[in-house]
């Protein structure tokens, strides 16, 4: 008997059915719900909601900005403007002058797509409207249709993972393979100011201070991924168990705000760790061309 078959499509009647459902998994579980097949890949409310929020976000801009840029922008074009200065001028001075351009079309997209990911959560519907199952022992669970890909821990750690693959891409753009082994493994001291032995020995601390780094960079995909899932899944436990309650509500929206910004600013932070060194290198070369000379 196909899967099809022992699905029941049944919508919701009121809020008290996602209560009782609630109440029966002890709020949200903490693994995403398959809505549907594609042959032998299962599709889950998470992913079925990001695409979702990928196709809005895309029509939204096209609509907005109307076709072609103008010289003259539109009302919703001003708008989309409006919010890649903000962005830019916001990450621009952290990851630096030269990787911007590389890195800000997708810290936009990064930032935008978080949080309308987020958001999806507090809208009409999300946990009431999906598919009654019956599973081979004759149990019934409740899956919705609308789950944020935020709390679904496979969507964040897609997110953190695609970031640092552009962390990477921007990093080598920017300052070259050469420039990334000297950043993680090369001596920075003056050899002029201490003396040789010290000098010498350095590269070994250098290094060893390298091999910390590069532990500090495999570990920032756990980090990023774990910090938005846990923030935004329980985000939707307390919506739950609370009954939606105004305060609550008003609070999500605000923490939800809050962790896209941090998600991108930490991609923002590590992108300039790296690639901002050039930006004052050449600050620091161009105050000491204006110093008048020793006599």
């Amino acid at each position: 008997m196909s899967s099809l078959r022992k699905l029941t499509l049944l919508l919701a009647a009121s809020a008290p059915a996602l209560t009782a459902a609630a109440a029966e998994e002890g709020g949200v579980s903490t693994k995403a719900e398959t809505v549907f097949h594609l042959g032998p890949i299962p599709i889950t409310n998470s992913i079925l909601t990001s695409w979702c929020v990928a196709v809005v976000l895309i029509v939204a801009v096209r609509l907005l900005i109307g076709g072609r840029p103008k010289l003259v922008p539109s009302r919703g074009q001003a708008i989309v403007e409006s919010l890649l200065e903000s962005i830019k001028g916001l990450v621009e001075p952290i990851v630096g002058e030269h990787a911007a351009p590389i890195a800000l079309p997708f810290l936009l997209c990064l930032f935008l797509f978080i949080l309308v990911q987020n958001w999806t959560g507090l809208l009409p519907g999300v946990g009431s409207i999906g598919l009654w199952v019956t599973d081979a022992a004759g149990g019934h669970s409740f899956r919705p249709f609308i789950r944020p890909g935020s709390a679904d821990m496979n969507g964040t750690v897609a997110l953190a993972l695609i970031s640092m693959g552009v962390w990477l891409f921007a990093v080598l753009r920017s300052v070259g393979l050469k420039g990334l082994l000297f950043d993680l493994f090369g001596n920075k001291a003056d050899r002029r100011e201490i003396p040789a032995p010290i000098f010498y020995f350095m590269y070994v601390i250098f290094f060893a201070v390298g091999l910390i780094e590069v532990i500090s960079i495999c570990i920032r995909p756990v980090s990023l991924s774990f910090r938005l899932f846990g923030n935004v899944f329980g985000g939707e436990n307390l919506l739950h168990g609370t009954s939606f309650s105004p305060p609550f509500y008003f609070l999500e929206l605000l923490i939800g705000l809050v962790q896209a910004l941090v998600f991108t600013l930490l991609v923002s932070v590590y992108i300039g760790l790296i690639c901002n060194h050039g930006d004052e290198h050449a600050d620091h070369a161009e105050t000491a061309e204006q110093k008048p000379a020793a006599p």
